[in-house]
């Protein structure tokens, strides 16, 4: 592991490679899983906030869902979680284009509607955040078999997984907080 500030990063997210390929995996990420996406406590309010102007952007599933359980809500583990549509299938925010899952949020901040990307989660796969009691942060590698088509792009183009999640690491942590992390793994590559 390499520690910068109180973030823990793992090996794997220094040593995997990974670039997401949705020409083969076509979103999965998006209908997979056992619940919706983590979502941080602050992203709460921004979902409250922006709903109206993401709304035109969802299926009508997605939309009757939402009414349904909420914008967000917990699961089974304690978290703060989106939505699924009919409780049990992708998540509610989740549009279609083409047979590729997207993100409706991401459709209305591409189209300027809105200033929030997408909930850091989605941003950040296939980082998963464990947050510990002492405060710090361990960002860790989420191996999952529908990212077999990312995995093998990934070492076809020689891209570790911190690198093609360079933009959302440093929405997450700060351009600074990301230059640290490229002079430690440099260092570790001597």
């Amino acid at each position: 592991m390499i520690q910068i500030g109180n973030i823990l990063v793992s090996d794997d997210v220094i040593a995997k490679k990974f670039v997401c390929d949705l020409e083969k995996c076509r979103g999965a990420c998006c209908v997979g899983g056992d619940s919706g996406a983590p979502l941080d406590e602050e992203e709460l309010g921004i979902l409250e906030e922006i709903y109206d102007k993401v709304e035109p952007y969802l299926t009508e599933d997605g939309k009757a869902s939402i009414k349904k359980y909420g914008k967000y809500l917990v699961d089974s583990d304690g978290d703060y979680v989106t939505p699924l549509v009919n409780g049990d299938l992708e998540c509610a925010y989740t549009v279609f284009e083409n047979g590729v899952a997207k993100c409706g949020i991401e459709k209305a901040y591409i189209a300027g509607d809105i200033g929030f990307k997408k909930p850091i989660s989605c941003h950040l796969y296939p980082i998963r955040i464990t947050k510990m009691k002492t405060g710090a942060e361990a960002l860790n590698y989420h191996k999952w078999d529908l990212c077999k088509a990312a995995c093998t792009l990934g070492k076809k183009l020689d891209v570790p997984v911190y690198q093609f999640l360079k933009n959302p690491l440093i929405r997450k942590y700060g351009e600074k907080w990301f230059e640290e992390l490229e002079l430690a793994v440099k260092h570790l590559e001597k």
